[in-house]
């Protein structure tokens, strides 16, 4: 059981006052960074007429509906909490495009797409989920957890009846039914092998299960029926890279379709089913793609500095709605000409006095890390530097620092800072082998990717290797914590992690299933793997650290339990190390109240502001102050 963490605000030996002779830069504030109204999530009606998407305002994640060509957006729901949008799932259309069917407060809704209030389903099982309708516009599949475990179930838009689907040992996900209704395609996640995912098909008359297509540690995912329901096509890790194959539902003909040299991460089927929309992932880059069934050529549709996701094609296959963002615009909503590959913007959610300001396209960046690795990452380069530099790691680990939005990103560089953000080994994007390359191994090689990665900082010419920090969220926090403890140089001044940890089995013991099943595919359980867990957990050596801390933690965090920071800053509090720690009541793992993370961003840009910037760092917008008149003694 785990014991309740308070709200607190703690610090030890750091002055946590603004500096006065610091300035934000010209035309830059945070509560302006922060106005950004997240677009995301959105899905294309079945006719074409209409988009559904998320709306993340007013610190609630609402579902809007607006035209296909552009217009205002009408609000579906009201009362749907924000959530960290990296796990929030899209609205689905029933097929005759008159209902959506979303996850609101824990459950399914059902609402009409024409007018009226979301409906919960009135089922008497919590946590139902991934809403998928059958052809009559009537029936759904959707995921339901009795203890946690998610299975498949079916029942109806008025929620008469529920019908379990599958019991097998493991976890199901992600449910297709076929295009007649007669079968539903899922994800399997068993559990003997947590680094297999299986697609299985139900049969819904009979009831039957039957495996589609799986191995030993293998992943298989993403199964997506061909409209005239011949084939499946699906993602996986039977090559290097991730690579569409297709599959007969009766289980004949697999085959590799594409075969890229870099990972597929996502597609969807042209409404003919001649080709698929596919999204290449080129280094950080998410391109749009159109691969024919038949001869397998790849054409490019759009090509950019940006990342293109969620492909849809439009009833006619003349276009294709992706959602579209890069280092220098926030993610919106757009529609490409297939055939020309002109893109029109049909969501604006920048501000204006935002999209004025310039912004810095980052650089590749490419290093060598200790045992010659070789490490891309990506390199923020300002324009005005000031000395200073950051290491900046994603969270996951298995995630890719790509060419997203990243506003704090830009606001530090607008600052000055020089800030690189490494695709450390087990991020993904640089094939199978890079992605397993810290199984067993974290907090070793990851963090000597991070080490090297300040090394590679302080040789770039106007940085001052005195004047290096390190700041991540989740497991970027993780290695944060580690890179201060475990490196014998001390090449960081200082670091930041946002609800990160360092002892991995209290972590374990104390998150919620899904992490705790996600660390146990990497670094397996701790009565098997008792030194890997010792190994990566830097809390045993805090007293090795020498730069000062911040730790950031909301205290309903279920992925990394506010409890992680308490021990940690309890740690660092016995060994009377410089640190400052801050919970947040009523965050989750990815802080989403306007205060907080105003006050979580104030904290950081501060703290980063005292240990790395000296006195003579000139403002970007110094106060003039007048000028001193002595009078004539008399």
């Amino acid at each position: 059981m785990r014991v309740p963490v308070p709200e607190k605000y703690e610090r030890n030996g750091w002055p946590s006052v603004e500096r006065p002779d610091l300035t934000p830069p010209e035309g830059w504030s945070l509560p302006l960074i922060q106005s950004v109204n997240r677009v995301y999530q959105s899905r294309l009606s079945p006719d074409g007429e209409r988009i559904a998407f998320i709306w993340n305002r007013e610190e609630n994640a609402d579902i809007y509906v607006m035209p296909a060509k552009g217009g205002w957006a009408s609000r579906v729901s009201f009362t749907r909490a924000s959530s960290p949008y990296w796990w929030d799932r899209a609205p689905q259309w029933s097929p005759d495009g008159k209902w959506l069917a979303f996850r609101m407060k824990g459950h399914v809704h059902i609402a009409d797409s024409r007018g009226g209030l979301p409906a919960k389903l009135p089922l008497p099982l919590d946590s139902s989920s991934s809403p998928a309708w059958l052809p009559d516009s009537n029936r759904l599949v959707i995921t339901i957890r009795p203890d946690e475990i998610p299975h498949l179930a079916l029942t109806d838009r008025a929620g008469t009846f529920l019908r379990v689907l599958t019991r097998d040992a493991g976890e199901d996900a992600d449910p297709r039914p076929s295009p007649d209704g007669k079968m539903v395609a899922y994800v399997h996640w068993p559990d003997d092998d947590r680094n297999r995912r299986d697609i299985r098909i139900v049969d819904l008359e009979s009831g039957a299960t039957r495996l589609l297509v799986g191995a030993p540690k293998m992943k298989d995912w993403f199964p997506r029926w061909s409209p005239d329901g011949k084939w499946i096509a699906f993602l996986s890790q039977r090559t290097e890279y991730n690579q569409v194959w297709l599959i007969r539902p009766d289980g004949s003909e697999l085959h590799q379709f594409t075969n890229l040299g870099t990972n597929v991460e996502e597609f969807s089927w042209s409404p003919d089913g001649t080709r698929l929309a596919i999204i290449v992932n080129r280094r950080g880059r998410l391109d749009v793609a159109s691969a024919a069934l038949g001869s397998g050529r790849i054409e490019e549709v759009k090509v950019g500095r940006g990342v293109y996701s969620r492909p849809q094609w439009s009833p006619d296959g003349a276009h294709i709605y992706v959602e579209y963002e890069d280092p220098t615009v926030p993610p919106d909503i757009h529609r490409i000409d297939v055939a020309t590959g002109r893109a029109k913007q049909l969501t604006f959610s920048n501000p204006p006095a935002l999209a004025t300001l310039p912004m810095v396209m980052p650089e590749e960046a490419i290093y060598k890390s200790y045992d010659g690795l070789e490490i891309a990452g990506l390199l923020y380069k300002p324009k005005h530097p000031n000395g200073a530099a950051l290491v900046h790691p994603h969270g996951g680990p298995t995630e890719q620092f790509g060419y997203t939005w990243e506003i704090l990103i830009q606001y530090l560089a607008a600052k000055g800072y020089t800030v690189l953000c490494p695709n450390y080994r087990g991020s993904t994007g640089y094939g199978l082998a890079f992605e397993h390359a810290n199984y067993n191994n974290w907090g070793v090689g990851d963090v000597q990717d991070c080490l090297h990665a300040a090394k590679f900082l302080a040789e770039l010419p106007g940085i001052d290797p005195t004047s290096l920090g390190i700041y991540g969220s989740s497991y970027g926090g993780y290695l944060t914590v580690a890179s201060l403890a475990r490196d014998p140089d001390f090449r960081f001044a200082c670091g930041v992690s946002q609800y990160g940890d360092a002892s991995l089995v209290s972590s374990w013991a104390q998150c919620d299933r899904n992490t705790r099943l996600y660390t146990e595919m990497q670094i397996g359980h701790p009565s098997d793997n008792w030194e890997v867990f010792m190994d990566a957990s830097s809390i045993h050596q805090v007293a090795n650290i020498k730069s000062p801390l911040l730790l950031l933690h909301g205290l309903e965090d279920e992925v990394v339990v506010p409890q992680a920071s308490e021990e940690l800053a309890e740690a660092l509090r016995r060994h009377n190390k410089t640190f400052e720690y801050k919970t947040y009541a009523g965050e989750p793992h990815g802080f989403q109240k306007r205060e907080t993370v105003l006050d979580a961003m104030a904290r950081l840009e501060r703290f980063l502001d005292w240990y790395l910037l000296p006195p003579s760092v000139p403002s970007p917008r110094r106060r003039e102050l007048p000028p001193v008149v002595e009078e004539d003694e008399e």
